[in-house]
């Protein structure tokens, strides 16, 4: 049986779409067509092209792009493909039209990979879940593919792979150890914010984070390194970062978008761009050897690399850049099917199983009848009670999410009420705890939603004053299919506001919280429900 190409029509929405094996795998092919294309090798060069006048590569800019829409365009024509550029300013997006109603037409006229850059953050992943659905129900020859060119201020995972290589590169092809200074713009940077998870191609990661407290690198990003082993430190300034020893050997500098930010950030805007940008005072503190890289495009009046590093060993942005249509090229190949099919992964992706995460209790054993609400409450003879709510929280939190609870469950209206009480053990322990006399019947959804808005709780049904089903409920591993959740993100695809009927979806986080399975923004529980975000 002939093995499957695992890369043919995969989208790359997040670097951690790809695997560590996987990138490593793509430098290598990299390698070898830079190499080729250095020496004029066109035997070699033919390997990687796809060579297919009918096989549809469409650019989509939404937003201004150089660098990324011209290295793709110049990488796509390398490969003797139909290359086709949607215009924004002349499309029917400006008529209303939906992303998914635009790349279903533009899916059905045989393209198969697209290459999108959008304000709107996890717009690929959504595209990759609707037109892989779109493709099944036509019948359509190819699934189309999604390539992430940025979006918004998420990820920029192309700019990454390029970013790996180059690092690679001048780390003599070693993988062991990576010490990077991150310097500039480290809050609206997607760049900078793929390598939370892109860096772990190094096997042990030191990251320097050099801005001041207003363009500092968001908690969760911070927190998702941490979380992958790297050796984080943060500094306000280059000078305060070169006041100690250990200074990077590769620093990565970023444009600050202060446009983006307000009056009162403008007004400081001098003094936030020295603290990010370097000066020739500071090369006495570098040490021989080490590389400064930027994304480019930098600002031609205040830019964080000055023109005056351009002619010095310093300078690793140039083939930076130029590294960009050599990867691009590449990803390309691959996932036309061209080059990967003697890949061989040596792990295979983690299939996440089914997690008990609601568990029922056995009553065998139990007493018949069983005390189970608190003080102040009397028992009920038929109902459901839901207890142990948001144990530990303040009283006020606890009612206020009593009525979230009361209103995700459909139970408003209903005849009861709530309790806030404090446990036997510890008077200061607060705990909320809901009852509803009457006939209830939940089902499994029920028990999702309730596991989702009331991790820790338990319910209890109630029939003849006896507990007939009594569960414990944790947060699930994943949520979704529910038409009240809502990622609280203005600039997510799957936002209201943006309009564009996209469900939201989250999974959960190793630190228990929800994250948007488009964006990735965190949420705790009790902020993914839209009655909660009015």
């Amino acid at each position: 049986m002939e093995q499957q190409n695992v890369f043919a029509s995969r989208s790359l929405c997040v670097i951690e779409d790809f695997s560590i094996e996987e990138r490593l795998y793509l430098f290598e092919q990299v390698k070898i067509l830079k190499t080729a294309m250095e020496n004029h090798d066109a035997q070699t060069l033919d390997r990687y092209r796809i060579d297919d006048k009918d096989f549809g590569i469409y650019e989509v800019f939404l937003e201004d792009s150089t660098r990324t829409k011209e290295s793709f365009r110049n990488a796509a024509n390398f490969h003797h493909a139909k290359v086709s550029e949607l215009n924004s300013d002349s499309s029917s997006f400006n008529k209303g039209e939906s992303y998914a109603d635009t790349f279903y037409t533009l899916s059905g006229y045989a393209n198969t990979i697209f290459i999108v850059r959008s304000k709107l953050e996890g717009v690929c992943r959504w595209l990759e879940d609707t037109c892989s659905a779109y493709a099944k129900r036509n019948k359509l020859y190819r699934k189309p593919a999604f390539i992430n060119a940025g979006d918004g201020k998420h990820e920029h995972p192309t700019q990454e792979l390029l970013d790996e290589f180059t690092f690679l590169e001048d780390n003599n092809w070693s993988s062991d150890s990576l010490h990077l200074a991150l310097v500039g713009d480290l809050f609206h940077g997607r760049t900078v914010h793929s390598k939370a998870d892109g860096l772990t191609i190094f096997k042990h990661v030191k990251v320097d984070l050099i801005a001041p407290i207003e363009l500092a690198m968001p908690e969760a990003y911070v927190q998702r390194m941490r979380e992958n082993g790297y050796e984080v430190r943060v500094f306000e300034s280059i000078d305060q970062y070169l006041e100690q020893d250990e200074v990077a050997d590769k620093w990565y500098f970023t444009r600050p978008q202060l446009e983006r930010m307000g009056d009162r950030i403008l007004q400081r805007q001098a003094e936030l761009r020295r603290a990010i940008t370097f000066r020739k005072e500071f090369l006495e503190y570098i040490k021989p050897g080490t590389k400064f890289y930027h994304p480019l495009p930098r600002h031609k009046v205040t830019p964080t690399i000055p023109t005056f590093l351009d002619d010095t060993e310093l300078n690793g942005w140039e083939r930076q850049s130029i590294n960009g249509m050599y990867v691009r090229i590449v990803l390309l190949s691959m996932i036309a099917g061209k080059i990967g099919g003697e890949f061989k992964p040596t792990r295979q992706r983690e299939v996440q199983e089914e997690e008990d995460y609601i568990q029922e209790v056995d009553l065998k054993g139990l007493p018949a009848k069983e005390k189970v609400v608190s003080e102040g409450v009397q028992p009920i003879h038929d109902g459901l009670v839901i207890d142990h709510i948001c144990k530990g929280d303040k009283p006020s939190e606890i009612r206020d999410h009593m009525r979230l609870i009361s209103s995700v469950l459909g139970l408003d209206e209903a005849k009861g009420g709530e309790w806030v009480s404090t446990g036997h053990k510890d008077e200061a322990l607060y705990k909320g705890i809901i009852f509803r006399p009457g006939s209830y019947e939940l089902s499994r959804k029920h028990l999702k939603r309730l596991s989702a808005v009331a991790p820790g709780s338990t319910l209890n049904l109630i029939k003849g004053g006896k507990v007939v089903n009594k569960y414990r409920l944790h947060l699930p591993p994943r949520i979704y299919n529910f038409e009240d959740l809502g990622c609280t993100n203005e600039a997510c695809i799957s936002h209201p506001d943006q309009s564009e009927g996209v469900p939201a979806r989250f999974y959960r986080t190793n630190d228990n919280r929800f994250a948007c399975a488009y964006c990735g923004k965190n949420h705790t529980f009790k902020e993914i429900w839209k009655s909660r975000n009015k």
